[in-house]
């Protein structure tokens, strides 16, 4: 699903015209990313968190050249569900068998 097919569904579900909805969904996620760049955790009850995550720093190889590196500790930003739909989802959705030695 597209950020377009999400504003056509709201907007057939609400009944409000296109681009006020587009215009909603962008200021809904530019206000997300603005504190997430603050370091600051976007809380939505029955939903999930948006979350920066730090990431410690390791060592890599780089194969090709076989030599090794090092890459530095930083941020990434994650969503972490909350249970309620967590488990909405592990008991509606359900994995082929194809997907699942996939994963």
């Amino acid at each position: 699903m597209t950020k377009a097919d999400v504003v056509n569904e709201i907007a057939v579900e609400t009944g409000i015209d296109k681009t006020s909805v587009l215009a909603s969904v962008d200021a809904f996620m530019d206000v997300v990313k603005r504190h997430m760049l603050t370091g600051e955790n976007v809380y939505f009850r029955g939903f999930g968190t948006f979350l920066i995550k730090k990431r410690r720093e390791k060592t890599a190889r780089n194969i090709s050249r076989n030599t090794t590196i090092i890459i530095p500790e930083h941020n990434v930003p994650a969503f972490k569900p909350s249970k309620t739909f967590l488990h909405q989802v592990s008991d509606t959705v359900k994995v082929s068998p194809d997907e699942a030695s996939v994963v």
